[in-house]
């Protein structure tokens, strides 16, 4: 895929050992100290120090991975894939750093609509697993790819409009860090219902969580909430046994409800998410 003229990377990064800029020449991105972080052949740069792991391959599995690309390649999620990109593309020109990206289908989806509707946009992403980035990476050059956590994120304060949160894990503090004045978070969650059908079947007993932010409201004030609900049917085995791979439900579920999800060759599901907007409440 090529670069669009609308669509570029986000150059802004930040040393990971010492918050020093980093510029970028002949695939090394490099701060001031002398701190150099060679660019994949697959196009992502690892800002990961060891020190800051707390595994040794932290994250999403390969295996996982492979799972939630294939899954969503599928086009099951495609109505909360619309529903995130129309959410973020209110607002026009914008820098977007997606905290937690996955293997980049939300991204990708959100900037094939941009170039469409021909938005301005510098973007970056991060995941703290090493086999979703580089999946990200070799699908897609419009973005600067990082192996990076939430808990420490390499871009510069105050450089970033849009933070994309995604089924992810927000740290207030980075999060607010790295935003502009008035920009905001957009954060995607399960709400009530989400996979019902499959907690059915995995677990002897579903128990309904209920409604709570996912942000403490000290911190962040909701601007917009949407929730976005629909129904989908897996209709073969792989299907079902991909969703499971690909959800913290694999290693929650008894050998017993695993056996039984396996065990199905079609199955319906419900699709219950939140969208919502958040800006730090210190912009109210």
């Amino acid at each position: 895929m090529t670069t669009n003229s609308l669509i570029r990377p986000f150059m802004h990064l930040c040393c990971p050992l010492d918050g020093e800029p980093l510029t970028l020449a002949d695939k090394t991105w490099r701060c001031g100290k002398g701190h150099s972080f060679d660019v994949a052949k697959q196009g992502y740069v690892n800002l990961l120090p060891v020190q800051n792991k707390r595994s040794k391959d932290p994250g999403d599995s390969k295996t996982m991975v492979q799972a939630r690309a294939d899954f969503l390649a599928g086009g099951f999620y495609q109505p909360l894939a619309d529903a995130l990109a129309a959410t973020v593309l209110r607002s026009r020109s914008m820098t977007v750093l997606d905290a937690g990206c996955g293997e980049g289908y939300y991204l990708r989806q959100l900037l094939d609509a941009a170039e469409h509707s021909e938005h301005e946009l510098e973007v970056a992403a991060l995941d703290i697993s090493k086999w979703a980035t580089l999946a990200a990476a070799k699908q897609d050059k419009r973005v600067t790819w990082m192996v990076a956590s939430n808990s420490q994120i390499p871009v510069a304060a105050n450089s970033i409009d849009t933070l994309l949160c995604v089924f992810g894990f927000p740290v207030s503090g980075e999060f607010q860090r790295v935003l502009k004045p008035g920009g905001r978070l957009v954060m995607v969650d399960p709400a009530a219902d989400h996979l019902r059908e499959l907690k059915q079947v995995i677990y002897a007993e579903v128990k309904t969580k209920p409604y709570q932010l996912p942000v403490s409201l000290d911190d962040w004030q909701l601007k917009s909430e949407q929730r976005i609900t629909f129904s989908v049917t897996l209709p073969t085995q792989a299907a079902i046994h991909n969703l499971l791979t690909m959800t913290p439900h694999l290693y929650r579920a008894s050998n017993e409800g695993r056996d039984r999800a396996e065990a199905l060759s079609e199955l319906s599901l419900t699709i219950d998410v939140w969208v919502r907007e958040f800006c730090p409440a210190h912009n109210k």
